[in-house]
């Protein structure tokens, strides 16, 4: 039989998973802040430092409270009664935790990385290459999807439907 938690345990984990998840929402609301002032700004420095501070996020932040926030997860669904896959609300958490760790990894985070290479070449000039460009919009779409799937799944962690 597996092991189970005590109550003060299952407290501290969830105040951890809590934590961690808070942690990311909050860095991607920073992301949208850093998003919305690299579109409005006719300064290179600030369009250069906009994607160095991302990338620094990115690489410290939200990777860590993504993995945090995984691990905690598991570890609730496995010590506690309720699992991994016993209900729906959880079955769509892991769903999303998956998507936005995907949309981090996979788009965000290399899109990120040559936005930081084309304006620390460019500075200002950036705002005329159609690469950066396009990185721009597609990185500001990706924070919106992980706004939303990170809101959606402190929703449902707070409401439990299903």
């Amino acid at each position: 039989m597996a092991k189970t938690l005590t109550v003060k345990q299952k407290r501290w984990l969830l105040y951890a998973h809590i934590l961690f998840t808070v942690a990311w929402l909050g860095t991607v609301f920073g992301f949208l802040v850093l998003s919305v002032t690299a579109a409005i700004t006719r300064d290179g420095d600030t369009l250069k430092g906009v994607y160095i501070a991302m990338r620094l996020l990115d690489l410290t932040v939200v990777q860590v409270s993504a993995i945090g926030t995984i691990i905690t997860g598991v570890l609730l669904g496995v010590l506690t009664q309720w699992g991994l896959t016993k209900f729906y609300w959880i079955i769509v958490k892991e769903i999303l935790s998956v998507f936005s760790i995907a949309l981090g990894i996979f788009a965000m985070h290399n899109l990120i990385i040559e936005s930081v290479s084309i304006t620390s070449a460019q500075g200002l000039d950036a705002l005329h290459d159609p690469t950066y460009t396009v990185n721009r919009s597609v990185i500001l779409a990706g924070i919106v999807l992980e706004i939303v799937s990170l809101s959606v799944m402190v929703l449902l962690s707070v409401f439990t439907p299903w």
